[in-house]
């Protein structure tokens, strides 16, 4: 979306005050109203669709109850709750309200930035889906004379839209479960609010819709034709990621259908890029071998998508300043934020002779992946140091470098990089892979697996396992997923996010060793400033009121 991305950087961007009444879209007074935006060309509909894409990595905050603009982008967000609550990785800033609830998995009701940019961003995403919907039905399109050329196009944009939606309601009903639900038939006006439905629910529109998007009836673009938009490689991925977790969701597991899914993707054209490495590089999204294997990305540009989230929080937060004149992952900045713990990395990399001093260290087993950590001048161990950056290792597996290049010939330009270039990859081949081994795995006969995953190993440079197990399953998932925003939502698949006998550093509380936590905690809280909003809306069990009754 490198052209949509230049419409997406001049326009200003509508914002609820709150998701109280989720089917309205007030619109600020500088924003243009939908009867100069819309008209007989294609050019405004397709600004209205890329609103909506650019609503990932938008860090407008206007009415936003939140501290940091940068910390409430949603694809940052998301990635907090997701990665900082597991053992992927610890953020050093305890003074941020979000951190240490965060870090030591013990939030409460009370609001935290994290949680609750997820939870507004996702319903503003939603709630400017059903506005555009409503501007390009036909009868909208009939009044204002849209012609039949015109009109296709906006079709696709349609869906796309509407495949948008899905993913905004898969972010949502896994991060809080029950949530919000509108659609663009749904009623509006001033002073309605939505009721809040049951994740199942939930679950079953959005499979609804994405199977829609899937068939040949959908205008949703081919397949490899449309990156970094969605196409009906990203409607298959959702679907094979969603199915993945049905169980959680719905209490009713669906494995043959991820299964089908994943096997859809196989016959779509896409291939794992040569060089895992590449893939998360400042020209992925302009290297063809890294993009045969993205399903979908949301674009990052320096010049353009001047976010403080995505890759730019990925690559900033993950150095220190020290780190700054040598430009280690090709940015000119180093915030000292999210780094991994040594103690949890090295249960899944065969890790030795770290070198704390000039910063080497070797893989026994010569696994590629683990050549992102970082450990000049860090130290080991987080015991008793959880708040000081320079203990755990940094990963600059977020590499603002172009690939082929090294850091030292990239050094001069990244010196003007404050930002970076670096598509964040939502869906990709590797994960669809591991989706497929488990799906297979769960229905008995891992045999169709085993080459996919013979794939993924020979590219990794390790040996395959000569079975698909789970708990191989939660190390891969680890080992090829790092920093990609899965493990909460895989951990509590496996029945180990708040378990007592799966531990990692700080679990629980303050304890190094970690402990387990009540399963109440598996999703968050709804926001109290929008349970106050929404007298429509529940609590979860074991947050606030809900853990007295």
């Amino acid at each position: 979306m490198r052209s949509a991305a230049a419409l997406a950087a001049g326009m200003a961007l509508m914002a609820t005050s709150c998701i109280g009444d989720l089917n309205t879209l007030p619109l600020n007074e500088s924003d243009a109203v939908s009867e100069t935006v819309y008209g007989q060309d294609e050019a405004g509909y397709l600004s209205g669709l890329t609103k909506i894409y650019f609503h990932f990595v938008s860090n407008e905050t206007t009415d936003l109850q939140v501290n940091d603009g940068g910390a409430s982008e949603l694809i940052r967000a998301f990635w907090s709750t997701q990665v900082v609550t597991t053992d992927e990785a610890k953020c050093a800033w305890e003074n941020d309200a979000w951190v240490r609830a965060l870090n030591t998995n013990t939030w409460s009701d009370a609001d935290n930035d994290a949680t609750y940019a997820v939870y507004v961003r996702t319903l503003q995403g939603i709630a400017y889906v059903n506005e555009f919907l409503r501007q390009t039905a036909a009868d909208r399109l009939d009044d204002r004379g849209v012609p039949d050329d015109v009109r296709a196009k906006i079709q696709q944009f349609r869906d796309e839209a509407r495949f948008l939606r899905a993913y905004f309601y898969w972010m949502a009903l896994d991060t809080f479960g029950d949530v919000p639900f509108t659609t663009e038939d749904s009623p509006f006006g001033g002073g309605i609010n939505p009721t809040q439905s049951s994740r199942a629910d939930v679950f079953s529109y959005c499979i609804n819709e994405l199977t829609y998007l899937a068939s040949d009836q959908s205008a949703m673009p081919a397949a490899k034709s449309n990156y970094p938009r969605a196409d009906k490689g990203s409607v298959q991925g959702l679907l094979a990621r969603m199915y993945l977790n049905a169980e959680v969701y719905t209490g009713t597991a669906r494995w043959a259908e991820a299964k089908a899914a994943c096997e859809a993707i196989f016959n779509m054209g896409y291939s794992l890029c040569d060089n895992y490495a590449d893939l998360f590089r400042g020209d992925n999204g302009e290297n063809q071998d890294a993009k045969d294997e993205m399903l979908w990305a949301v674009s990052y540009n320096a010049e353009q998508t001047q976010s403080y989230g995505g890759t730019s929080y990925l690559t900033l937060a993950a150095i220190a300043s020290t780190d700054v004149g040598t430009f280690p992952n090709g940015v000119n900045g180093g915030w000292a934020g999210i780094r991994v713990p040594y103690e949890e990395l090295s249960k899944y990399f065969e890790i030795a002779d770290p070198n704390y001093t000039d910063g080497t260290y070797t893989v026994s087993n010569g696994d590629k992946r683990a050549e992102v950590f970082y450990i000049n001048g860090r130290e080991e161990s987080m015991e008793d140091a959880l708040y000081v950056f320079l203990n755990g290792w940094s990963c600059l597996k977020f590499n603002n470098v172009p690939h082929g290049q090294s850091s030292g010939d990239f050094a001069s330009t990244a010196q003007t990089k404050a930002y970076s270039d670096i598509d964040y990859p939502m869906i990709r081949l590797g994960e669809i892979y591991l989706i497929y081994a488990e799906a297979c795995m769960e229905l008995g006969d891992a045999s169709p697996a085993m080459q996919y995953v013979q794939d993924l190993c020979e590219r990794a440079g390790v040996s395959a396992p000569s079975s698909i197990t789970q708990d191989w399953l939660v190390a891969e998932r680890f080992r090829e997923l790092l920093w990609e925003g899965h493990r909460r939502t895989d951990l509590i698949r496996y029945g180990l996010f708040n378990s007592n006998q799966f531990t990692w550093t700080y679990k629980g509380g303050d304890n190094y060793r970690g402990q387990g936590f009540d399963s109440h905690m598996n999703i968050f809280a709804i926001p109290a400033s929008e349970l106050a909003s929404n007298p429509e809306l529940h609590q979860n069990p074991g947050y606030g009121a809900a853990s007295a009754e």
